[in-house]
């Protein structure tokens, strides 16, 4: 895979002048960091694909990672090459051996993830149901370790309070760690950042800040990651997926509790 990235990589957060007020009416100056919002437009074989709303950092791993999530690709061995102009709006990436299917149209807009995010068509999609995941053994004190380590906060939540993290871990050591204003972004992102780092996903345990709907489960299972854990809540639909994909979903992980939803080794 050629990657060809010109974007000088951006600050992520901006500052602001606000008055902070309190309950009695005492009225202070302050400052406000807040996270950067951008756009990214995603070329396929030349087809703009989609639009992403993000924070402008890691965005080669973004692009990667998403299209992994979402079934176009099937590895880094799919993508012949990736272009990011210099200003990280635009995306190109080159795929080996596909051309687009027009017979699937439609426009979506990602309502669960951030406002703006599109998928412009769906040609590109892999055709065929999603197959399950392969259980892996595991141990609590792995996702103890991550609770702790989400715990100690990461530096753009630090500084704004607006981002999600995801951790992706084998065999209990965190490989790699992205932040995002969207939790979909943070996850695609932190399999991304895997993905080109050569971490066998199949290995590898998720642990995610954000709650976990139906769409971000799917995004495990299509990336084949047999442990998904989250420190916020499931949904039903949520946990009968996860049963029926053979995924282990452990919730509501702190660092010294959790809620093990479903694991099929049990």
């Amino acid at each position: 895979m050629i990657i060809l990235d010109r974007h000088t990589e951006e600050e992520a957060t901006a500052s602001y002048e606000v008055r902070c007020v309190n309950a009695d009416g005492a009225e202070v100056p302050g400052d406000a960091t807040v996270l950067v919002e951008h756009n990214l437009d995603v070329f396929v074989n030349e087809i703009l694909t989609m639009r992403i709303v993000c924070t402008p950092n890691h965005l080669i791993d973004l692009v990667i990672g998403r299209l992994f999530s979402e079934g176009v690709i099937s590895g880094v061995i799919d993508v012949e090459s990736v272009y990011l102009c210099e200003h990280g709006t635009r995306a190109r990436v080159t795929l080996r051996n596909r051309v687009a299917d027009f017979s699937k149209t439609g426009i979506n807009v990602v309502p669960s993830c951030c406002t703006g995010n599109k998928l412009y068509n769906h040609y590109f999609d892999a055709d065929g149901a999603s197959e399950k995941v392969v259980p892996i053994a595991w141990e609590h004190s792995w996702v103890f370790a991550a609770a702790r380590t989400f715990a100690q906060d990461s530096p753009l939540h630090k500084c704004t309070f607006g981002t999600h993290s995801c951790y992706v871990l084998v065999d209990g050591r965190i490989v790699c760690c992205r932040e995002d204003l969207g939790r979909h972004n943070a996850f695609d992102k932190a399999l991304g950042a895997a993905l080109r780092a050569g971490v066998d996903l199949r290995q590898a345990m998720v642990f995610s800040s954000g709650r976990i709907p139906v769409d971000m489960v799917m995004k495990a299972i299509r990336a084949s990651v047999p442990i998904l854990v989250t420190k916020a809540v499931p949904t039903d639909a949520t946990i009968e997926l996860a049963r029926a994909y053979d995924l282990t979903l452990i919730c509501s992980a702190r660092p010294d509790s959790m809620r093990i939803c479903h694991d099929p080794k049990a």
